[in-house]
């Protein structure tokens, strides 16, 4: 009997949320099922777009996925996976973050009948771990190499990659026009293929036609003093000197004092200040420089000494334009202009300064160092353009992972289709529960071609089922046509997709499908309110007693109420 009279051990603070068991692991499910019924209408060519608000009244209007689940602000623990396997997406790839997410919640949809049933969750990864292992491979089977046997046919296979990139963005009519762009700025670059040295540049105003590429290094004109338009706005072979210093005169800190006895000695105070800035333009006109770009401001009175001289200066220069600047013409950042060598100093072949709509740009081009691009990105409205960044964004990430892995397969669903059908065909040989578990993931990849019809306002019923009978019949590379609604071969169509692409989708949404199943219990520790809930130490009181004592009461004296304590 004595079991049954012992009390309950408690373990987990007052207030804790504990749930576990099949319920809490189908609400996982659930709340998974929410965040991908929101992105799922964005999929394809035909996928609407998103308006969201945020607290501050910052309205962005997106259809991808992983700009959307950002600003969805989730706080669901188990959904919040899902922000990480659409940001995974994004730094591995670029593209295919709505289709990760689509693909991840449809796994989890399928295991939850399962679930339900009884069936263990290890049984079910175990088995959906084996179906992406035979996806993978079956994808690396059938991948296209597309490195070409020449430059120009290999800038042809590079811009169908690009422009199927584009298919379902807000630029996808100019589509040809910017995949264009897209691949001349990856194709410009070195072998490293940084995607730092790719600067995209929003200038409002005009037509998105009017956009155009820049092979070099371009950036805004920082604020300037009088005297800049004197200055010289093109210079062929320039040299160039970088800088993180003021070239201005300063007024003294607030809290300096100077005693003076007379005003000749006050005018010795003044004349020191203007040796100084003197002392440093003399130095960078005895270098050689052409240019002049600083971190910091450059003044009034260093701009006329610059342009009596025909040299061009830019202060306040942001960081990122500095580097780039760096890098492109191998010049370095200088934090003084005392013995200034030539080895420090940047070189181009032309360097002017171009009216962009109502703005100004500085342009460096022919840069011999480091090779660079700088797109000039023109639109009607900031959402506009800076819906365009992101859809530039993914496309050259897909370029660039052309370039490094060259082997593609076909999209508009097609690879899809024919993984599932590969997997039903591999499942029937394989014996026991696991045999289900296959085709339940089979059919989870169906959701992409089912998804990109309902969203163009197709059958996609009917188009599934011509699109099971095609490949069933040895039609590997037919997907949704998203002009007519009826299906075709997508590789001849040119709707290429890089396999890494599919592959990196296909082992995310699967690792977050299992990550979830193996949750069996949820914790939720309450907000502690106690003073020193922030990690820092409650402060004691006055008298030298510890928290809880009251001071001057000595140490390890409480003082009680009643008698002679109050």
């Amino acid at each position: 009997m004595s079991q049954f009279l012992s009390p309950p051990i408690v373990l987990l603070q007052n207030g804790t949320d504990t749930s576990q068991g099949k319920g809490q692991l189908i609400s996982n499910v659930n709340a998974c099922q929410v965040v991908g019924d929101i992105v799922r209408s964005t999929l394809g060519p035909r996928g609407m777009d998103k308006l969201i608000e945020d607290g501050r009244g910052k309205v962005t209007i997106s259809n991808d996925g992983a700009t959307i689940v950002k600003l969805l602000d989730i706080v669901h623990p188990a959904a919040k996976m899902l922000v990480d396997i659409a940001k995974s997406q994004d730094m591995e790839v670029g593209d295919g973050t709505t289709s990760v997410t689509v693909l991840a919640c449809e796994l989890m949809r399928n295991s939850k009948e399962f679930v339900e049933d009884g069936l263990h969750p290890r049984i079910i990864i175990k088995a959906y771990r084996k179906a992406l292992d035979l996806a993978v491979s079956k994808i690396q089977e059938l991948a296209v190499d597309i490195h070409g046997t020449s430059d120009e046919e290999r800038h042809v296979l590079l811009r169908r990659c690009a422009a199927t990139a584009l298919n379902s963005k807000l630029i996808s009519h100019n589509r040809e026009f910017f995949a264009e762009m897209v691949v001349d700025a990856v194709c410009s670059l070195d072998a490293d293929l940084d995607l730092t040295m790719i600067g995209i540049k929003k200038v409002q105003g005009g037509s998105v036609q009017d956009s155009f590429l820049v092979k070099g290094v371009a950036f805004k004109k920082t604020f300037s003093y009088a005297g800049f338009e004197q200055q010289p706005k093109k210079i062929l072979n320039p040299k160039v000197i970088l800088l993180n210093i003021e070239l201005e005169l300063k007024s003294e800190k607030e809290n300096a004092e100077i005693r003076v006895n007379s005003p000749a000695e006050y005018q010795e105070v003044i004349d020191a200040e203007w040796n100084i800035i003197y002392s440093k333009l003399e130095k960078i006109v005895e270098c050689g420089a052409q240019v002049v770009l600083s971190r910091l401001a450059i003044g009034d009175l260093a701009t006329q000494y610059f342009a009596d001289r025909e040299i061009f200066c830019a202060g306040r220069v942001a960081t990122e334009d500095l580097d780039r600047v760096a890098r492109a013409l191998g010049g370095s950042v200088q934090t003084t202009v005392s013995n200034v060598t030539p080895d420090v100093l940047g070189y181009c072949e032309l360097f002017e300064e171009m009216q962009i709509g109502n703005e100004r740009y500085n342009l460096f081009t022919g840069c011999p160092h480091a090779k660079t691009a700088t797109v000039i990105l023109r639109g009607g409205s900031e959402q506009f353009m800076e819906e365009s960044e992101r859809s530039l964004h993914d496309s050259i990430m897909i370029a660039r992972r052309a370039i490094k892995h060259s082997t593609a397969v076909a999209g508009g669903g097609a690879i899809e289709m024919e993984i599932s059908k590969f997997l039903r065909d591999r499942s029937k040989e394989i014996p026991g529960k696991e045999q289900l578990l296959i085709s339940a993931y089979a059919k989870a990849l169906e959701v992409i071609p089912r998804a990109i019809c309902d969203n163009a306002g197709f059958d996609s019923t009917n188009a599934l089922n011509r699109l099971r009978a095609k490949h069933a019949s040895g039609g590997m590379w037919y997907g949704v046509d998203i002009q007519t609604g009826d299906i075709c071969d997508t590789w001849e169509s040119f709707v290429w997709e890089p396999a890494v692409v599919k592959i990196n989708a296909l082992s995310s949404a699967t690792e977050a499908c299992c990550l979830i199943l193996s949750v069996d219990e949820t914790i939720k520790a309450p907000a502690s309110e106690q003073p020193g809930a922030d990690g820092s130490m409650p402060r004691a009181p006055r008298g030298g007693g510890m928290p809880g004592m009251v001071a001057g009461a000595g140490r390890g004296v409480r003082r009680l109420p009643g008698r002679g304590g109050r």
